[in-house]
């Protein structure tokens, strides 16, 4: 089903619809617009499915076990051993 409207395109806007029409890349400034759209669609639920990632991802970190910073220091300077010593590399 398609939807008649009327919309209002700056000169440069409507300039760059055209030549992709005259181009061949698109059969009508309708389809420019419809493609422009569907990108931004997607692009709308995608960042809506990242953010709403991050806040899981958030939200399990505020809930889970807290470690101070000195436990992670401990932490951090052991992975740093197991790595050096894996990879036989002196400090």
């Amino acid at each position: 089903m398609s939807v008649k409207s009327s919309i209002s395109l700056t000169d440069q806007q409507d300039t760059f619809a055209r030549s992709l029409v005259e181009a061949g890349q698109f059969s009508s400034l309708s389809s420019v617009l419809q493609q422009g759209l569907e990108l931004l669609r997607r692009k709308t639920e995608t960042e809506e499915a990242e953010t709403q990632a991050l806040r899981e991802l958030l939200y399990h970190r505020i809930k889970g076990p807290f470690v101070s910073a000195s436990e992670m220091d401990t932490r951090i300077e052991g992975m740093i051993a197991r790595k050096r010593s894996n990879l036989r590399v002196d400090p």
